[in-house]
């Protein structure tokens, strides 16, 4: 295979490892990382549109892709050109991670690391184009961070063992519609059919489908592994809580409601969740390294997890790190399966594929469909299918769609499958590792899905290049131009690309004074499959497509025949999208065309803006 080589990885399987990147590609990736908590814009484009100048066509993230990927696909190691993609934002990316497991310089001191240790996946269109292995899987020695002696820190390796934590919902969701599909289950019957004792306390009318999209009612976590002493009272207080609303009424993630689904898949079954997953999972797809209660080499390789205090367990290696499901035996639907980057990759593949991979099919595509499809159109934000959340900006960042799907571990763990682009990225840490308190991991998923969003073109409408505003956090920038408006008006006509976080705003100004003072200019955007009106502001998308907008410019807004107008685009500290470009812009008059921005580029002042050719 050809590929990526692994600059920061410390041990990995060579058969499978990356290998091949160009000498000194790694130059200069710092003056690529802006702080920890963005990353900077691609650069432009070979003329050729060639990615590396090879002519290789490139990953577009505005031609977005409907159904799955070709189920004959299977993951295959390229370089970042070969599968069309800029590998500088990938870069970035991997350098932010592997410089959130060191210890920095702050104002006051040294600043402890974000992560004890990482692996990241990035993959494209059935290429993995990045799987990087940085830090360490054993570090510490109790929960103040005091470090074991040199010589016992474990480096990570891109075949490190991670707690999945609650990506384990995952294995659990698709088990349950494994017997969905058997016709063992329906997902609008009572669990308390499947499960009678789930009917205490009123629960008699909650759905499977509402506790897989968290709208059965149920409160999100019971001391399980502390209030009742062995498993079986455990399972009992579990399944019999009480209800916090009632079902359908708000959307309340809840582990006690995916244990409720696991046991469901046992009942119907005849089988053990751990059985389940193993013969409807992770053997048809080979994903040799994954299951629940690592044991052998799959123990030997684990990362360490929490110096945990109470329950007195010391330090977490190998056992699952949430308390309930230590307390049920280690298998539970809502956390226990541990698995390694690879493994993970075939299953992102899969999904992406409908549901099958190198010839084994676990899922049908109507069933994969379901589990991407929002089923919480009534609750704005909390958007999930049957099992994965869909769209959150706040981990999947630029990759963030209708038709992204993931789930996040408390571990440090999470997945994102960007069914629109065909890509997935992995972020694989022991964050937790040696303590809970030490900090989010948010930034670093943010910043890996960022990076592969940034590596995908967005392609100019008009001419060899568009403007494109700095995908950054923390910025304002402006791109603005005179306009020689006569005494009737005019109207303006451009092209825009709109993917931006939830709180970051593009907006159109308009300015009579000078740029002394500039006000809002109402616009009309042509979108699939209708038009939207917006008042001189826009946010969000998620849409991948390019858009038409029009404004009036009534003839009050000039003085002395001059008008001034402005894009900002404005980003907080908070979550990214892939970025917002302009193209095509004009002014029409009814004297004729007074600006024609693709044949007077020179007439736009730009303060963050540049002109972009992907």
């Amino acid at each position: 295979m050809t590929g990526r080589a692994p600059t920061r990885v410390a041990a990995g399987p060579a058969a499978r490892r990356v290998a091949g990147l160009a000498a000194g590609a790694a130059a200069g990736l710092a003056g690529l990382l802006v702080a920890t908590v963005g990353l900077a814009a691609p650069a432009a484009a070979a003329p050729d549109r060639g990615g590396d100048g090879s002519g290789v066509p490139l990953a577009r993230f505005d031609d977005p892709q409907r159904g799955f990927a070709p189920t004959g696909t299977v993951l295959q190691d390229a370089l970042p050109a070969q599968a069309g993609l800029d590998p500088a934002p990938i870069d970035a990316a991997l350098a932010a991670v592997t410089g959130w497991t060191e210890v920095s310089q702050g104002p006051t001191g040294p600043v402890r690391p974000l992560l004890a240790g990482a692996v990241t996946v990035m993959a494209h269109d059935g290429a993995v184009v990045a799987r990087e292995a940085t830090g360490w899987a054993v570090r510490y020695a109790d929960g103040a961070g005091t470090e074991l002696p040199r010589q016992e820190w474990v480096p990570t390796a891109e075949d490190t063992v991670y707690d999945m934590a609650s990506v384990s919902k995952l294995f659990t969701s698709v088990v349950l519609m494994q017997q969905v599909e058997a016709g063992r289950v329906d997902l609008d019957a009572p669990v308390a059919a499947y499960v009678p004792a789930f009917a205490a306390n009123g629960k008699d009318q909650v759905t499977v489908r509402q506790l897989l999209t968290h709208q059965g009612g149920l409160p999100a976590w019971l001391p399980l592994h502390s209030a009742y002493p062995d498993r079986e009272s455990r399972l009992e207080a579990a399944l019999g809580v009480a209800p916090v609303a009632a079902p359908g009424e708000a959307y309340r993630y809840s582990d006690l409601g995916m244990i409720a689904v696991g046991v469901v898949a046992e009942r119907v079954s005849g089988r053990s969740l751990d059985q389940l997953v193993a013969d409807g999972i992770t053997g048809p797809l080979g994903m040799v390294d994954t299951g629940y209660n690592p044991t052998g080499s799959q123990f030997d390789r684990a990362a360490a997890t929490e110096f945990q205090v109470s329950p007195p367990r010391g330090l977490v290696r190998g056992q699952v790190h949430d308390e309930n499901a230590w307390s049920l035996g280690g298998v539970a639907g809502h956390a226990g399966v541990f698995s390694t980057a690879d493994d993970m990759s075939v299953l992102a593949q899969t999904m992406l594929n409908g549901g099958a991979y190198a010839g084994a099919r676990i899922l049908s595509s109507a069933s994969v469909e379901a589990m991407i499809t929002d089923e919480n159109a009534a609750f704005p934000g909390q958007d999930h299918g049957l099992g994965f959340e869909l769209d959150q900006r706040w981990y999947m960042g630029g990759l963030s769609g209708p038709r992204t799907a993931g789930h996040t571990g408390y571990t440090g763990t999470s997945l994102v499958i960007d069914h629109t682009s065909r890509s997935f990225v992995l972020l694989l840490s022991n964050r937790v590792h040696p303590s809970r308190s030490w900090g989010s991991v948010n930034p670093a998923r943010r910043a890996v899905a960022q990076g592969l969003a940034l590596a995908m073109a967005v392609g100019p409408r008009h001419g060899a290049t568009a403007w494109s505003a700095p995908s950054t956090d923390s910025t304002t920038a402006t791109l603005q131009v005179p306009v020689p408006l006569p005494s009737t008006g005019g109207r303006l006509t451009f092209d825009v690309f709109v993917d931006t976080g939830s709180t970051d705003v593009l907006a159109l100004e308009a300015s009579s004074d000078g740029g002394a003072t500039w006000r809002a200019v109402p616009f009309t955007t042509q979108q699939r499959p209708g038009t939207e009106q917006h008042d001189g502001t826009v946010t969000g998308s998620g849409h991948r497509t390019w858009w038409n907008a029009q404004a009036d410019l009534a003839r009050s807004d000039r003085v002395a025949g001059e008008l001034l107008l402005r894009w900002r685009y404005t980003t907080d500290g908070a979550e990214l999208g892939r970025g917002v470009l302009v193209d095509g812009v004009r002014v029409l008059t009814r004297e004729g065309t007074v600006l024609d921005g693709e044949r007077r580029p020179e007439a736009f002042t730009s303060t963050g803006w540049s002109p972009v050719a992907r």
